[in-house]
């Protein structure tokens, strides 16, 4: 087994989840698992969508992060900005000095 040694961390309009979620899933292999949720975009690379996000000043976004291996994340990103290109969707890795179950 590939050690799980970063966690990418992936931010996106919520427009662009179920793509982003159908793409992972053709991928186990890069992505075996992997949790989303709903978050909200503060600062100026914000883009906003509605008149609601743009009186809140907070853009509704989803966020995916995946525990992974190191290179394996670097594939991913690069396949992901070759199927879905956007300036809108920002990703980040850090690093995970562990991973593991309680059972």
């Amino acid at each position: 087994m590939k050690q799980l040694d970063c966690c990418l961390t992936i931010i996106f309009p919520r427009a662009l989840e179920e793509n982003l979620v159908d793409n992972l899933l053709t991928h186990p292999d890069l992505a075996s698992g992997f949790t989303t949720s709903h978050v909200e975009g503060h600062g100026a690379g914000a883009a906003f969508h509605s008149v609601q996000e743009q009186v809140r000043g907070r853009a509704h976004r989803s966020q995916m992060q995946i525990v992974m291996n190191r290179e394996d994340a670097a594939t991913l990103v690069a396949h992901l900005k070759a199927e879905l290109p956007n300036r809108e969707v920002a990703y980040w890795i850090t690093p995970v000095m562990e991973f593991g179950r309680l059972a």
